[in-house]
């Protein structure tokens, strides 16, 4: 189980601002919390200032056969956009910028664990649920998940040949990151440090 939980509305703003962005949300967990009625306030807020290329409104992005035919159908939409702009947890943001190679993709909610029953993805990525996404300036690609030394500020210096040096069959993480944002033109974002993680987070939710 999880919690779903926008960032902070002036983050979000900065995404979008002087930038066309397409807005994906997704519903699949609203059964545990989803802030379905702030989404939608926030996403008329942003499609009266003309800056929303389309919206989809789906459930489950963590379904890739169905989630690749929803993003076919608003392709024309996407290709015009920025940016996109993912309300949905990690597993969400991260399927979108897997199919979204090219394009910024951005995830706009933080996501907190709950005790009890974890749902299952067919998917091989994960979310740790740690209450502070670094999605946004990881390209994507999750650093807690993709490395097995969860390092949020970059590599450790023992991968070798693009593989991890604690596990061989896994490829360096952090050279993932590194390839994707070389390929969406932001390599700048890693000259920004990366904020201690908050742990008290996860301590207030489960509580």
């Amino acid at each position: 189980m999880l919690i779903t939980e926008l960032k902070p509305r002036e983050t979000i703003e900065s995404l979008a601002d002087g930038k066309k962005v397409f807005i994906i949300i997704c519903q699949g967990c609203k059964e545990v919390h989803f802030p379905e009625e702030e989404v939608k306030e926030l996403q008329k807020e942003l499609a009266e200032k003309g800056c929303v290329t389309g919206i989809l409104t789906t459930d489950y992005i963590c379904n890739p056969e169905n989630m690749e035919l929803r993003l076919q159908k608003h392709k024309s939409a996407i290709e015009a956009a920025d940016a996109v702009l993912v309300f949905s947890c990690g597993v969400g943001v991260q399927t979108i910028a897997n199919y979204l190679e090219e394009k910024k993709v951005c995830a706009c909610c933080d996501t907190c664990p709950l005790p009890g029953f974890q749902g299952v993805t067919p998917l091989e990525y994960k979310c740790d649920q740690c209450g502070e996404c670094y999605l946004n300036l990881t390209g994507g690609i999750c650093p807690i998940t993709a490395c097995s030394k969860s390092l949020v500020n970059g590599q450790c210096g023992g991968a070798k040949n693009g593989r991890c040096e604690v596990d061989s069959d896994m490829e360096c993480g952090w050279e993932r990151i590194y390839r994707r944002l070389e390929k969406i033109g932001r390599l700048d974002v890693l000259k920004c440090p990366t904020q201690v993680r908050n742990f008290a987070t996860d301590d207030e939710v489960s509580k």
